[in-house]
């Protein structure tokens, strides 16, 4: 039986956009972004999508936004 490791990026990985085609092609990774949406206090799709803000780059938003988006990715291949 062979094993399979999943990685997922750290910090710095992160950048405007990152997600949309999923979000916009991909029926499972838009229910996973859905729901992060409803289980964060900040608008984590605008802060992918278009940072109008400049959330992205602080840590308070990084690390849920790189969760969600490995999330997406992870439920996209399945």
């Amino acid at each position: 039986m062979s094993k399979t490791a999943i990685i997922f990026p750290g910090q710095g990985s992160q950048k405007v956009g990152m997600a949309s085609d999923l979000y916009e092609h991909n029926e499972a990774a838009t229910t996973i972004l859905n729901q992060a949406q409803n289980a964060v206090d900040f608008d984590i799709l605008e802060t992918m999508f278009t940072d109008k803000e400049a959330k992205l780059g602080q840590t308070e938003n990084t690390q849920p936004v790189l969760l969600t988006h490995s999330s997406a990715l992870l439920n996209a291949l399945n």
